[in-house]
Formats: C-alpha cells, sequence, structure tokens
C-alpha cells in the first residue's frame, strides 16, 4: 500500500511540474493562412494543421454569429488566420464555400458537417451499452440455440433466444457479459464491461423466440444476451478541450481485447460525469510508475558466470542475494554452532519514470466512467497507464 501511494505522490509532483501558468498559444510552425476544408477532415486534423496544441482550439476560434450552429464546419468552407488585438484568431472566410462538382460525389455529402474525430472509429460505442452499471445484463434474455446445426451464428443467420414473448420490438442487440470494472486505486466497482457482439431482427416470439442476425462484430454464441437495441442518435457537438485542471485517472480497460494500445483504439477510464468529465475533454497519457528491475544491482547486466565457482554463494543463488550472516538456532537450539548462513534478495528494482505516451479524447461518458479515443499515440500504451489534462 505505500509503495502505491509512493507511485501515485510522485506522478502528482511530475504533474505540478508540467503545470503553470498558461502560455500564449503556439502556432504550428507551417499554419496556413488559408485552408479550405476537405471531405474527410476532422476538427482534430484542422486544429493540428493550425496549432501545436490542438486541444486549444476553442481558444482561436472566432464563431460566426448570425448563422444556426456558428461552430459547425463543412467541406468547403475557407479557413482563415488572422490577427486580432495581438492574439491569433481562426475565422471562416465570410459568404465564401469552395465547391467541387464531381458525379462520384453525391449532394448530401456538403451538407454534413466534419466531425470532431473520426466517427468510424467510435461509430459502434455511440449507441451501444458497453458498460453496465451492475451485472444486471446476466438476467436478460439469451441465446440459447441455432436452428441448424452450428456452434455458432453470423450475419444471415438465425438464433434461438429464451424468451421473447411479444413482436413489440423488433430491434435488438446481442452483448456479452464481460469482466466487473474497478478503480485500480480504491478497488471501487465502477461497472461491467459489456462486449458487443452482433445486432439482431425478430422473425419470430416465443420461448425460444427466433431472431436473424444483421450486423455482427463477433460471432454469436450460445450464453450471449440479447437486449432491445436503443435508437441510433448522432454525436453531439461538441469542441475539444482540456479536461478539468487537477483531474487524473486510469486507463481500465481496451475495447479491442488486445494488451498493446495504439492511435485510434477506444479505452475505457475510470473517471465519468461524477468526476466533471463531458465528451471533448482531452487528456495526455502517462507511461511509467512500474516497479523495474535494476540489471546492474542484481547482476545480471555484470554477471561473470564463467569464472563463478560452485562453492560460491553467486553460483547457486544468482546476484540478486547477498550474505547476511548465520541463523541461529538452526537446526536446533542445541547446536554448538550455526549450520545454515542467511541470504536476502537484493532490493534490486527502481520506478520507473512517467513520461508522456499520448493523447486521448472523451467521446462518451458514463456516471463512473467514460470512452475516450487515443488520438496520438508516441510510444505502446497499455491498461493502467496514467491520464492528465494536457499542460498548456
Amino acid at each position: 500500500m505505500q509503495s502505491r501511494f509512493a507511485i501515485l505522490s510522485v506522478f502528482s509532483i511530475v504533474l505540478t511540474l508540467f503545470a503553470g501558468a498558461t502560455p500564449a498559444l503556439e502556432l504550428a510552425p507551417d499554419a496556413p493562412s488559408r485552408y479550405v476544408v476537405q471531405p474527410g477532415d476532422t476538427l482534430w486534423d484542422i486544429a493540428g494543421r493550425f496549432l501545436n496544441e490542438p486541444w486549444r482550439w476553442s481558444e482561436v476560434w472566432q464563431a460566426n454569429p448570425g448563422i444556426d450552429n456558428p461552430n459547425r464546419i463543412y467541406p468547403g468552407d475557407v479557413l482563415e488566420l488572422a490577427q486580432v488585438a495581438g492574439r491569433p484568431v481562426i475565422r471562416r472566410a465570410a459568404g465564401v464555400r469552395t465547391v467541387r462538382l464531381s458525379p462520384q460525389v453525391r449532394a448530401e455529402t456538403l451538407k454534413a458537417p466534419i466531425p470532431v474525430i473520426r466517427i468510424g472509429n467510435i461509430a459502434p460505442f455511440l449507441t451501444q451499452p458497453y458498460v453496465a452499471d451492475s451485472d444486471a445484463i446476466k438476467q436478460a434474455s439469451y441465446v440459447v440455440g441455432f436452428p441448424e446445426e452450428h456452434i455458432v451464428a453470423g450475419v444471415r443467420d438465425s438464433i434461438y433466444v429464451r424468451k421473447i414473448p411479444s413482436a413489440e420490438m423488433q430491434q435488438f442487440q446481442v452483448l456479452r457479459p464481460g469482466d466487473p470494472l474497478r478503480d485500480p486505486e480504491s478497488s471501487e466497482l465502477l461497472g461491467y464491461h459489456v462486449e458487443f457482439i452482433a445486432n439482431a431482427v425478430l422473425e419470430r416470439p416465443g420461448n425460444p423466440a427466433k431472431l436473424r442476425v444483421t450486423r455482427m462484430e463477433r460471432e454469436v454464441s450460445i450464453g450471449d444476451r440479447v437486449i432491445p437495441a436503443d435508437p441510433e442518435s448522432a454525436l453531439a457537438d461538441f469542441l475539444p478541450r482540456p479536461a478539468p485542471t487537477g483531474l487524473r485517472g486510469r486507463i481500465l480497460a481496451v475495447t479491442n481485447g488486445v494488451s498493446q494500445i495504439g492511435r485510434y483504439d477506444v479505452v475505457i477510464l475510470n473517471r465519468g460525469a461524477r468526476d466533471g468529465l463531458e465528451p471533448g475533454h482531452v487528456f495526455e497519457v502517462f507511461s511509467g510508475g512500474e516497479r523495474e528491475r535494476d540489471q546492474v544491482r542484481s547482476g545480471i547486466a555484470n554477471s561473470n558466470w564463467l569464472m563463478d565457482s560452485p562453492f560460491s554463494s553467486e553460483f547457486w543463488l544468482g546476484y540478486s542475494y547477498e550474505f547476511k550472516g548465520w541463523r541461529a538456532d538452526e537446526p536446533s537450539a542445541n547446536e554448538g554452532f550455526p549450520l545454515h548462513p542467511a541470504y536476502r534478495r537484493q532490493k534490486a528494482e527502481y520506478i520507473a519514470p512517467f513520461e508522456r505516451a499520448g493523447r486521448l479524447m472523451v467521446f462518451r461518458v458514463f456516471d463512473r466512467v467514460s470512452f475516450g479515443v487515443i488520438l496520438e499515440a508516441t510510444r505502446a500504451l497499455q491498461v493502467g497507464n496514467w491520464i492528465a489534462p494536457p499542460s498548456a
């Protein structure tokens, strides 16, 4: 427990040193004076073209007054970089929109504003209940079998579900209950990870009911839970901005089940709405804080095993032990001389310093946890890495 508090204290000191008075905005070295928004752009991409710190976009964006949704940016909009009262501002050129016509492009493309981040990476997580407040999901209807002699089911396959008594609901989600999510510091139960498996449509109610799989992320297995599907909803408008000052947390899990986390992976954080988190909050990710073996002190880096004698303790115990004396009263208190040497393992460890390793943005918030997408990764990230607001 003391070592945990020691690591947390080191992390707090490191972040305190990183923090300080808010410096002036720094433009990117190659920031353009004008930029035409392209289809496929995201707000994060555009902010990175103009700023060294994209999460400070709201400090430079000058929304055009007098129009609906002034913060929305569309393909074809011309953005201008200007100076107002000695500080940089970015604004939409009044009355200017560049439209390039192509027979392959549908007209609806130009009507849709650019997203904050790439929706394709997070779309399944916007409506699916990936975190449950309790393990009540285990009491839901479940897949009990398949019409054909299948072990699993895929798209267009039928499944039997126990039980769906009526045809009132037509659209369903197939989910797989996962492990409980606990705060790594307090061990508080934050929720249960629920893995999205597939969408299905009702073909016949009953016990068992018959459903057909229409879309899937993974193959449907016996025991998967089935619940009514939520209606599709669009990603709410938000601007990238730093997370609340002083708020720190950890990465609890990664949704695709890998151990090494990279760009555009979706992660679960141990902070949520009760901690003041909102969609759009940006965190920096820090690696470090783990105990690492000191290879020099433990003898790994300077072992001379070819010269070690079988009569030496190093030959049998290695270099991570040192002689501390003789054990008294062994094998018994009646012995006139202790026969057994006492060896103790050296503390050949050190705590790895914290290093900035990436950035993430929160896009969906629950009460006690939230989802974030990794926007940048300068090194491999892992479950358990620390997160903190970016130092402006």
